[in-house]
């Protein structure tokens, strides 16, 4: 199978975990798809001064890619710049955020499994 990105739906989330601004999300592969072993795969794409909010995973992790722009990734309260190609990774039970603090626009892959 192939699907072509303009099939992949998009969506906005206004304050995300508490975050400013709007993320656009563009959903890669469904829920169902992930064979209840993750919940997403995605781009979130972050405007500048957009974010998602400090929030806890449990009983899951989220890796995230940027694939566009820089990033400020709070690991568990720890701020880290991040550009192209850097992973950052949110392991069962521990808190992140993210955030677009230049001029530009960011991009990051995210993948969430279950534990």
């Amino acid at each position: 199978m192939v699907r072509k990105q303009a099939e992949c739906p998009v969506s906005l989330r206004e304050n995300m975990r508490g975050g400013n601004g709007a993320v656009r999300i563009t959903d890669y592969v469904s829920k169902e798809e992930l064979y209840s072993k993750g919940r997403l795969f995605a781009e979130l794409a972050f405007d500048p001064g957009c974010g998602i909010g400090e929030h806890v995973h449990e009983g899951e992790e989220e890796i995230f890619v940027v694939t566009e722009g820089t990033v400020i990734y709070n690991d568990n309260g720890e701020e880290k710049v991040c550009t192209v190609g850097d992973v950052m990774i949110c392991n069962d039970g521990e808190k992140h955020s993210i955030r677009n603090e230049s001029d530009e626009k960011a991009s990051v892959i995210a993948l969430i499994m279950l534990k």
